[in-house]
């Protein structure tokens, strides 16, 4: 009788395991029909000698030679046809004697050895599949409810922050870290410095600081990974969701909402780290790994672009972080791997960034660039020095925990979750140190990294104004940085009304209106109800997600002043209308009247200017002065009427002129009363 490792084989399917690995991109699944062996092993031709050798009657010779195939079994080379040889032996010899002693026991406890082993070797794909999937799904949300509930507790810090932005380097550096610490998302405080330099509102090398901020800010995903409390994931989920569900209290609510979050993220890589398992023992997955292994510089090369490719697919570092620490974690790819990846991770993420700087101007390309060249040129150097990095990496690590990273096997400590700590411990510490040492090395060079971009990127022949609006849809996800767009644009909308108002204060006195400042009114007109639209449709966007009762009052607030100051847009471009009917009736205004309407205007245009002065700063203290001048401008403009009504009687002014005039009256009026609409929104008054 052959032993059953002996017998021809049946075709069987073999399949690789890259398609799961790291998010089902590294490679794809492969089916393919094993080739039966052209020649026996060193084991089998020493096995066939040993067989060749024994009496077959002998179950002792047997059970011999039984201990001496499972002698040779080895757990790292995973020689599952040691352990068939083991029981092949031993079904022969309980065959030939049925009360050998230990046979029974030694059959059993093989038998297990070796159906352990066999489920190893042939893991349940889908089932892999389904944690890993649910788990990335579960930490990803898990990141998107901590960046929420944080927002939602400090979203006017925040905002506070961003606007503190000034000329020194190192308070742009922390404004960029701290913010991005708080939306958990390096992406997304990139995209809003493009927006911001887009807009004319920051300047490069302001940018510059604030992108190297946020780039250390990202590397706190490794470090909340590191406390390494996975099996505390779901009871931290539950507690904090009942306090969210039930709690009256909306801060409160928030609070546990960010909570609830870091369980999430720990639970979801718990469950990656339980896909991630089975994979490790898997020889397709040791042979196709065996590639990206970090152990030249070549080696090092392939593992950053493959961190670099995946990033630029899912746009999220922190979700190929998650991926990365969940491999690395359970032993499936060596530490140094695992930090080549996170290199090669940090210049994936710079696609986002460059995405929003598509169409943009040439200042916000620059920042974009300045996001990309800074990751590049970090990679560069440090993959050059990989191994004095890696050596330095390990001491830190090891002088905390006791252990160092670097060449470590899950086989080398007694438990799993030191192994764990340890691993991710190394990578959170790689990514850190990465970030942080670059940043120092750039610091003393923004103002010269500044003008290079500008002759990498050089201004354009014709004269570029900042883009129209400050909205970006990708800040839906940060409500309290979409409020500040949002402001942002209605201000830049009051300036515009601002500036409309000159030019109508010039045309009072004009014989003939000129033709250029008529065509620049009406065609503001026309940019501010575009700009009107686009606050209201960004502003329900941001209303319909779930979001702080301040926030949505905030909003609802924005969307009043928009369409308000739209409305004053819409009466003062009425009075260029009239101004221009009169003209064309070869009608002009008395002496007096036009004083009157000189005066009506500027109390009308002050009026305006002090209410939009507070839009920045929204409080009830603007009510009192607002309803007070509000009624001069009123009674201003009765006496005006007043004493045109007297003129059409004493000097029989034509109907038409009269007719005209009275509609400019009645047009400052309607700006007036818009203008005290604002001040009633900005003072809380519905």
């Amino acid at each position: 009788m052959l032993p059953t490792f002996l017998l021809p084989a049946p075709p069987r399917i073999s399949i690789g395991l890259l398609a799961l690995l790291l998010m089902g991109a590294c490679a794809s699944f492969s089916i393919g029909q094993e080739a039966e062996p052209d020649e026996l092993s060193g084991f089998e031709q020493d096995y066939h000698h040993r067989l060749n050798g024994i009496n077959a009657e002998d179950a002792a010779a047997h059970y011999e030679l039984a201990l001496w195939a499972l002698d040779h079994y080895d757990k790292r080379a995973k020689n599952i046809e040691a352990l068939d040889v083991t029981l092949d032996e031993l079904d022969l010899a309980l065959e030939l004697d049925p009360n050998l002693a230990n046979a029974k026991a030694l059959r059993a406890a093989v038998e297990e050895q070796h159906e352990n082993l066999h489920r190893k070797l042939n893991p349940d794909f889908m089932k892999m599949a389904f944690a890993v999937i649910g788990g990335l799904g579960i930490f990803l949300l898990g990141m998107k409810n901590m960046s929420e509930g944080v927002q939602a507790v400090a979203g006017h810090r925040l905002r506070r922050m961003i606007g503190a932005v000034t000329d020194n380097r190192f308070l742009a550096i922390g404004t960029g870290l701290v913010v991005t610490c708080l939306v958990q998302s390096s992406s997304i405080t990139t995209v809003l410095v493009v927006g911001f330099v887009n807009s004319g509102i920051m300047l490069l090398h302001q940018a510059v600081g604030v992108i190297m901020g946020a780039n250390i800010g990202t590397t706190i995903t490794g470090w909340i990974l590191v406390l390494n409390i996975g099996k505390w994931g779901l009871p931290i989920m539950g507690i904090s969701a009942f306090a969210f569900l039930f709690s009256r209290s909306e801060r409160l609510r928030y609070v546990a909402m960010a909570v609830m979050g870091v369980g999430m993220v720990f639970f979801g890589l718990e469950l990656m780290k339980n896909g991630f398992k089975p994979m490790k023992d898997f020889p397709a997955f040791e042979e196709a790994f065996a590639w990206f292994r970090a152990d030249s510089y070549v080696g090092i090369l392939k593992c950053a672009s493959i961190g670099c490719l995946l990033t630029f697919l899912v746009q999220s570092s922190s979700a190929t972080l998650g991926i990365t620490i969940g491999l690395a974690s359970v032993g499936a790819i060596p530490f140094e791997t695992a930090a080549a990846l996170v290199l090669g991770e940090n210049i994936g993420t710079t696609i986002t960034a460059w995405l929003a700087s598509i169409g943009a101007t040439t200042n916000a390309k620059r920042a974009a660039y300045a996001h990309v060249l800074f990751n590049v040129f970090g990679v560069a150097w440090v993959t050059a020095a990989f191994p004095l990095v890696l050596r330095l990496v390990g001491q830190l690590v090891e002088g905390t925990t006791g252990t160092s990273p670097i060449g470590i096997h899950i086989t080398d400590v007694d438990d799993a979750a030191t192994f764990a700590t340890v691993v991710t411990a190394g990578i959170a510490t790689t990514h850190t140190m990465f970030n942080l040492t670059n940043t120092v090395v750039f610091i003393p060079l923004v103002r010269i990294f500044s003008r290079f971009l500008e002759r990498l990127v050089p201004d354009r022949d014709i004269k570029e104004s900042p883009h129209l609006t400050f909205l970006d849809v990708r800040m839906l996800d940060t409500p309290s940085i979409g409020l500040q767009q949002s402001l942002d644009e209605i201000i830049r909308m009051g300036e515009g009304v601002d500036t409309m108002l000159d030019q109508v204060r010039d045309a009072i006195g004009e014989k003939k209106i000129d033709e250029a400042r008529k065509t620049k009114l009406f065609r503001r007109e026309e940019i501010l109800d575009c700009a009107q639209k686009d606050v209201t449709e960004f502003l329900s966007k941001l209303l319909s997600g779930h979001i702080p009762m301040e926030v949505t009052i905030e909003g609802r607030q924005q969307l009043r002043i928009a369409d308000e100051v739209e409305s004053i847009s819409d009466y003062i471009a009425n009075l260029m209308k009239l101004h221009l009917k009169l003209r064309g009736e070869g009608m002009e205004l008395t002496e007096e009247g036009r004083r009157d309407l000189e005066s009506l205007h500027d109390k009308v245009a002050q009026y305006v200017r002090f209410i939009l002065g507070h839009l920045r700063h929204a409080s009830p203290d603007v009510l009192s002065p607002a309803r007070a001048d509000a009624e001069a401008v009123t009674h201003l403009m009765k006496d005006c009427r007043e004493r045109h009504l007297a003129r059409v009687s004493d000097q029989g002014v034509s109907p038409l002129k009269s007719l005209i005039f009275t509609d400019m009256l009645t047009a400052y009026r309607k700006i007036g009363d818009h203008a005290y609409n604002i001040a009633e929104a900005l003072g809380g008054e519905k």
